[in-house]
């Protein structure tokens, strides 16, 4: 049942609805001509998902640990710089035109900010039609009942009526509406993925649990998965099943959701648990947690890239970059479990 694979070694058959990462990096150009340097926003991330049984799978960090990045790679929208995007045993860069378009089918987007989803100048319902016209799975060609069924259902799916929308224009709608319009637009297609990247960041906070609900109904009720994007650690380890968190372009640890949050491994995984505000009465809270900035020099930093930070930083991890270690049912990518290793 396990549907993350560690790739620590070993080979696996490749199943219908599978996704791997293999070595997956990202480089962008930074500066002026004259001064131009590079950025590697997202650095050798292995991740395989076997959608066939269905997951949340949640990649956390703070802003400009490359979560976004990785995410549009996986949708397509960005190129990979090195390593490979496997779909069923095809790399998606090499796929014929028929082969992509059935991937992008299947890997659907549920972006940040709803209201940049739809067209303002056009009605949602118009909106909807068109996408299952185009993208539903409709036996004939152009047909409008089998669109109109196809759009009713998934309104249904995220607790929406067909009547509450027709004829109304994306500003008639409230945020946290509006989102869950995004994500039947993202269903009619029929996916086997969604990437949802921070989907209630925007939604009013007396709103964002009815979201987070719905991704699990979604996935316990019609088999969706999803890849979850978010530096909320509490909606995280709510709806997760497993997480990575990720550290300047790289996963610094992942497993699952209930080992990496409860019992984080990582100086930096700690160091986010400890940010979350605890319903402590009386006490109150000593220092504060300190982020990271955006540097390019510390991007580019030769080892660990979370030194400056870390009480426990030896000179080794200023010189090298920790390599992935299996501990405790997890992988950390810190120099402190050197020798702990046990087998996946």
């Amino acid at each position: 049942m396990l549907l993350l694979v560690f790739c620590i070694g070993g080979e696996k058959i490749y199943n219908m609805n599978e996704l791997k990462l293999i070595n997956v990096s990202k480089l962008y150009k930074v500066g002026s001509y004259l001064s131009r340097t590079y950025v590697e926003a997202v650095k050798n991330i292995n991740l395989e998902f076997d959608m066939n049984t269905p997951f949340i799978f949640t990649l956390a960090g703070e802003s400009g640990s490359g979560k976004s990045t990785l995410a549009k790679l996986v949708l397509g929208i960005e190129k990979v710089t090195s390593g490979e995007l496997i779909f069923n045993s095809k790399n998606i860069d090499n796929m014929e035109k028929q082969e992509r378009k059935n991937y992008l089918k299947n890997v659907q987007p549920v972006f940040q900010n709803p209201f940049e989803t739809f067209n303002p100048l056009r009605t949602v319902i118009s909106y909807l039609y068109t996408t299952a016209i185009k993208c539903g799975n409709i036996s004939t060609p152009g047909k409008k009942e089998e669109a109109q069924a196809i759009v009713q259902t998934n309104l249904d799916r995220v607790g929406l009526s067909y009547q509450e929308v027709e004829g109304k224009y994306p500003h008639e709608f409230s945020g946290g509406q509006l989102q869950r319009l995004s994500i039947a637009r993202a269903l009619i297609p029929s996916p086997k993925l969604l990437i949802a990247d921070e989907p209630v960041s925007m939604v009013d906070a007396s709103l964002r649990m009815s979201i987070v609900n719905l991704f699990k109904d979604l996935k316990d009720k019609y088999g969706v998965s999803i890849i979850y994007i978010t530096h909320d650690l509490a909606t995280a380890y709510y709806i997760s099943d497993y997480i990575a968190i990720m550290l300047r372009g790289q996963i610094i640890e992942r497993g699952d959701v209930e080992n990496v949050l409860m019992r984080p491994l990582h100086p930096y995984s700690q160091l986010l648990k400890e940010s979350i505000l605890q319903p402590v009465p009386n006490k109150r809270r000593k220092g504060r947690a300190r982020k990271a900035s955006f540097e390019v020099e510390e991007f580019n930093l030769p080892g660990c890239k979370f030194t400056e930070r870390c009480s426990f930083a030896e000179d080794i991890c200023r010189r090298e970059n920790p390599k992935e270690y299996y501990v405790e049912g997890r992988t950390v990518r810190c120099f402190l479990y050197e020798g702990e290793e046990s087998s996946p």
